[in-house]
This record gives structure tokens, sequence and C-alpha cells, in this order.
């Protein structure tokens, strides 16, 4: 499905740039200049939003909560662009619940993969194709009280929804399904971002950190192997 984009930055200019290039790969892209405004608009209709920090009242960072917050939006993608580059505002960024972190100025090329890598494990693209229109149903993946509906793309825990984000979502849904090994940071990366977006193992740590707290009793599978990597094992 082709994806709508919404770009909020109270830079015009660079509103400007990151619509025309957008359009340019095919996605529908609509811009506001402040997350004020971008709140008034219809943001249930949108796939990806791509947020500046440093605002006038609202910062990206508020507008991120109120996201979240939103039965309709909790799920929605959020890509942080911002001149904010410490370490401390990139681990904020993703704590808040948002899928990938981009620092100003950006090389349009390295955004455009972001973009295409977080819309490609939500199911959409840059131009619609004839796989669109046909359904294949994926079964559900189980774990003891753990389950992935792949379909609609929810989490269940012991019965009750468990709230993920996009990446916390496709972590743990590789695990599941290549349990009883140990994953390095490259390997999680290719599979979990593909090769096409540039990743820090600190945003690694982060999101398994983030999703081990959600997991409750069920985090003693998510194993760690000080200087090898991350697995998922089935036997605790």
């Amino acid at each position: 499905m082709r994806a709508k984009i919404l770009v909020i930055d109270d830079e015009e200019s660079v509103c400007e740039i990151l619509k025309f290039n957008l359009e340019k790969e095919g996605y529908q892209v609509d811009c506001a200049y402040s997350a004020e405004e971008a709140l008034e608009m219809e943001i249930e209709q949108y796939q990806l939003f791509m947020v500046d920090i440093m605002m006038d009242q609202l910062s990206g960072f508020d507008f991120a909560n109120r996201i979240r917050a939103n039965a309709a939006t909790e799920f929605t993608p959020i890509l942080f662009c911002s001149a904010l580059s410490d370490e401390d505002d990139v681990v904020k960024g993703l704590n808040i619940g948002a899928d990938d972190y981009v620092t100003k100025p950006f090389v349009i090329g390295e955004v455009l993969a972001r973009v295409k890598a977080v819309l490609r494990r939500t199911g959409y693209t840059a131009q619609k194709t004839e796989s669109d229109s046909k359904s294949i149903y994926e079964p559900d993946v189980v774990f003891k009280g753990l389950k992935i509906d792949r379909n609609d793309k929810e989490c269940y825990l012991d019965g009750k929804h468990l709230a993920l984000t996009r990446t916390e979502f496709d972590i743990l849904l590789f695990f599941l399904t290549h349990p009883n090994r140990i994953y390095s940071r490259e390997e999680l990366i290719k599979n979990v971002w593909g090769n096409d977006v540039v990743v820090t193992g600190r945003t690694i740590d982060t999101n398994i950190t983030r999703l081990r707290k959600k997991l409750g009793d069920y985090d003693k599978y998510i194993v760690t192997r000080q200087g090898f990597g991350y697995g998922f094992k089935e036997k605790d």
C-alpha cells in the first residue's frame, strides 16, 4: 500500500526539501509547520510522522508523547529529524517510542533509506504494486503466553494486549521465529532494520532494554552474551 507521510518542521525550507524528495520516491506527503498545526489535522490518515524536535511551543518530543497516547496513532511510526545530535537526545527519542532518529544536517539519501526501512516493516511502500491487492494470511507466532498476530501486527502477553513500537514488534518477531541462537548486532541490523539503514549498537541496546521491560517475567528468555550479541532462549 502506498504510504502517506506527514512532515512536521518549523523550517519551511526543510519541509520543502523533504516533500520534494519524498514525492519523487512516490510517497504522498503533507507538511505542518508546528506540532500544534499537525495535531489539528486528521493525523490518523498518516503512516509515518517525520518530526523536528526543537519547535516554538510544543516540541517534537511533546508531539510524540501525544501521538503515543492516542489509540488511533499509538503504533504509527515516528522518525525524528533533528539538529540535536547528543546521544542522550537520541536515546530520549527512542525511549519515547520513535522508530528512528536522523540528525541535521542530513544527507537526503540516508533519510530516504531510513523512511523506506521503517515503512517496509509496517507493510507500506512508495508505489502501490500488484501484490498489494493479494491477501496473504500468516499464522500467529506463539511461545507460551506470548502471541504475535502477524496479520493485525499485534502482540499479546497472557491474553492481554501488549503495546509495542514497530521496532520492538519486529525484534520480538525475529527472536520468536529464530530462537535458540545468539545473533550479533550486525545480524540483528540486517534482519530487523535492513542493510540500507545505518543503525548504531546503542539503538539496538535501547530497543531491547525497552522490550524487556514490557515483557515482564518473559524478559528472562531474551539473553545477552557479552561481546557477542542477543538471542531468545526457549528454556530459562
